[in-house]
């Protein structure tokens, strides 16, 4: 499992955690795709925000591997912002290759881009 240094581990000053410390032994959790509804606290919202941005610094429209990103805070993304960069994909797999759709990024977080 990658491990992406600099990347931020959790959105400052909460418990939103944006990656893990090591592999689940049980196995890698999928990532499937999360409904954001529009009554969403504020601070997930700022945490989705947050956690873009960081991928977007990080990683920008380049394919990037899953590696240690937590699958619970990416699967809010998945399918719509995040999307898969290889076919066939495989949504268990650390090594899995995805991208940020840009396009689709800036017109959910329009003040990030």
């Amino acid at each position: 499992m990658l491990k992406h240094r600099g990347f931020p581990g959790r959105y400052p000053g909460t418990d939103f955690q944006f990656t893990i410390r090591r592999p689940n032994p049980r196995g890698v959790t999928p990532l499937t795709s999360r409904e954001r509804r529009a009554d969403r606290k504020p601070a997930d919202r700022r945490a989705d925000a947050f956690f873009l941005q960081s991928l977007w610094t990080h990683f920008g429209d380049q394919p990037f591997e899953r590696g240690n990103l937590d699958a619970g805070r990416l699967s809010w993304f998945f399918g719509r912002e995040v999307i898969p960069a290889e076919d066939p994909f495989d949504p268990a797999s650390y090594d899995a290759l995805l991208q940020i759709d840009v396009k689709r990024a800036q017109a959910a977080f329009p003040d990030l881009f």
